[in-house]
């Protein structure tokens, strides 16, 4: 064959082939991406928060002892029902009785001594009355010396018969403190209810509380008719919760009831604890919610989880939470900046701005992105405020074909798999 003849050859195999190549090209560009479609339509939605805590009693007590001694009688057990003013536990009162004697006896004394005082005060007046009294008749019958030191005598008898009232005074002082530490000895329910902890046991020894008051609780009484739990709710939720705010809540202990609740209290500092693997804070806030039927059989520190009514919406148009994608829309203005939280900062891409939206299947199969507004968001599905009308094809799923979606993309129905998880906004 001569060489003409092979370029022939040639040229005319790599036709061939580029023919293939490109005939697969357009095969593979016209080729359907699967994906889940449903139409816009309209729901009842609601939003919620949902968090985990315990359940406490709204108010309980912690009897802690002021004196320190041995518990010499404990009359109550753990789990207990008592009333206010009931008694509960005895602590040795010898030290403290020595010390209303010692306080007495030194009263007693007291008392003597100003009685003693008074007597001299009276009897120095009289004398120098009655010589005051001579020297006004026969002034050459008493000196002036003389009249001094009987006056000297009564300013100083009235100061120490002052002295010895205040001594009085001073011992009374001591002995109501020493009886006050008596009655101290023995502890009375300070409110009705359920002891729902118990410390000690009789024959132990109780301790003041000054620096350690867990180490002096002796017992906790707490009132178990109105109880409560305490969620934390991360700094993103906590701003749409508000007090009157209903909620449901799950106690693990009865796993198939659910309990009817309402926010109480929202604190205003917040519950820090760090995040695990990072230097960054996860910042809480306590919210305190009130059970309203919860059974008698509940105990303090059951865990709960409480999903708190935020918010609710009656038929209005609605898409699936996974039909939400954001796309880089449009470069931003030097100086743009995004707003957040009250101040401008600015935004986290710099130079982007990223638009929700989702995927609308048009008549000939093929995907627009479309901006839309979103306002609350259920369980499952998103409000739709504008950029959709109801009715409106969408592509609903799944969250990796959704992810590569991209405007004239051609799409078929695809079977819907219910194992899959049908939440989560998707981002590219």
């Amino acid at each position: 064959m001569g060489k003409k003849s092979k370029w022939t050859v040639g040229i005319i195999a790599i036709a061939g082939i580029a023919s293939v190549l490109v005939l697969s090209a357009a095969k593979r560009g016209n080729k359907a991406v699967e994906v889940r479609m449903e139409p816009v339509q309209k729901r009842d939605l609601v939003a919620s928060v949902t968090a985990s805590g315990q359940v406490r009693p709204q108010t309980k007590v912690d009897v802690a002892s002021d004196v320190s001694g041995k518990i010499t009688k404990l009359s109550v057990k753990e789990g207990q029902i008592v009333t206010q003013g009931q008694f509960l536990l005895q602590i040795d009162q010898a030290q403290a009785e020595a010390a209303v004697q010692r306080s007495e006896a030194v009263l007693a004394s007291s008392k003597a001594q100003l009685a003693q005082t008074q007597a001299n005060l009276e009897q120095s007046k009289k004398s120098f009355e009655r010589s005051a009294a001579i020297k006004k008749t026969n002034p050459q019958l008493m000196s002036d010396e003389q009249l001094d030191q009987l006056r000297t005598a009564v300013d100083v008898n009235t100061a120490l018969s002052e002295a010895s009232k205040h001594a009085v005074d001073q011992a009374s002082a001591s002995l109501s403190d020493a009886r006050s530490a008596l009655s101290k000895t023995t502890i009375y329910a300070p409110m009705s209810g359920r002891v729902t902890r118990l410390a000690v046991e009789q024959g132990e020894t109780a301790v003041p509380g000054t620096f350690n008051k867990d180490q002096a609780t002796l017992l906790t009484i707490s009132d178990m008719s109105v109880l409560e739990t305490r969620v934390k709710v991360d700094e993103t939720d906590v701003a749409r919760i508000k007090v009157g705010d209903s909620a449901q809540v799950q106690i693990d202990a009865f796993p198939d009831t659910t309990f009817i609740g309402r926010v109480t209290k929202i604190s205003n500092s917040s519950v820090k604890a760090a995040a695990a693997a990072s230097t960054d804070q996860a910042v809480d806030y306590e919210v305190t919610i009130q059970l309203l039927n919860a059974p008698k059989e509940t105990r303090p520190d059951f865990s709960a989880t409480a999903k708190i009514i935020t918010d609710s919406r009656t038929n209005v148009m609605s898409v699936p939470i996974i039909a939400l994608t954001v796309r880089e829309n449009q470069a931003m203005q030097q100086g743009d900046t995004a707003v957040g939280l009250g101040k401008a900062k600015p935004a986290k891409d710099i130079g982007k701005k990223d638009v929700e939206g989702v995927f609308v299947v048009g008549s000939d199969n093929k995907v627009t992105f479309r901006a839309v507004k979103v306002g609350i968001a259920g369980e499952k599905h998103f409000e739709i405020l504008s950029g959709l009308k109801d009715g409106e094809k969408i592509v609903a799923g799944t969250y990796q074909a959704i992810r590569e979606l991209k405007d004239g993309t051609m799409v078929r129905e695809a079977k819907v798999d219910a194992k899959k998880p049908n939440s989560g906004t998707t981002k590219s």
